[in-house]
């Protein structure tokens, strides 16, 4: 094996053993020396990769974002892309512990410098800019301001996985983000364009998750 091929290895088995430590005590809960027993390898070779506990909870968090990369319609956004995307992290939050681990980190504000607003932002941005562009299609009601439209769903849906955790252990996730946009459609979407857009998702998030386990 290559070094560079070794490098990605251990690296990636960081990641994994990271997670594993952070989904079940947190930022605050997890030590080092959690992490090198939970991956598998040397302190050496953690701090080969990661400078700090606090740049690897970083990297963990950044995994939340790995569902935007097999997303085609996200070069043609619009309302449905957003839907998708919604249930693709549903489906990820059941199925990968990095995932689980990411928003575990945000959602307990678990850092040194204190709450981590950055993943919300670009969760914001991403939506805001989806139905921008909808919007001057006319898949979005001219009246609704895609700022405050793009606040309130991640601010619905982080209560809503959390509450779903809760109750079920997220495995009613994908049910109850089909119910909230099935609420929500009507009041952003033209009446004449509802019949467009599937509530359910269209099924790429479900591919694309079976995609990303093989």
């Amino acid at each position: 094996m290559a070094r560079q091929e070794r490098a990605e290895v251990t690296r990636s088995a960081i990641l994994e053993g990271a997670a594993r430590a952070f989904e079940k005590a947190g930022f605050a809960g997890t030590s080092l020396s959690d992490i090198v027993g939970e991956a598998g390898v040397t302190k050496g070779a953690l701090y080969f990769h990661f400078a700090s506990k606090e740049e690897l909870a970083q990297a963990v968090i950044e995994e939340q974002f790995s569902v935007w990369d097999d997303v085609p319609a996200l070069d043609l956004p619009g309302v449905q892309t957003v839907i998708d995307l919604l249930h693709g992290m549903a489906e990820q939050l059941q199925a990968s512990i990095r995932v689980r681990a990411a928003i575990r980190l945000v959602v307990d504000q678990s850092s040194s410098t204190g709450a981590n607003a950055a993943p919300y932002v670009k969760w914001i941005d991403l939506i805001r800019n989806c139905f921008a562009q909808a919007q001057g299609r006319g898949d979005i009601r001219a009246d609704v301001d895609v700022e405050s439209a793009a606040n309130l769903i991640v601010g619905c849906w982080t209560g809503l996985q959390l509450s779903s955790q809760v109750l079920t252990g997220r495995k009613d996730l994908n049910e109850r983000t089909t119910q909230m946009w099935q609420v929500m459609l009507p009041g952003l979407v033209p009446v004449r364009r509802l019949g467009r857009f599937l509530p359910e998702g269209t099924g790429r998030s479900a591919l694309m998750v079976g995609a990303a386990g093989q």
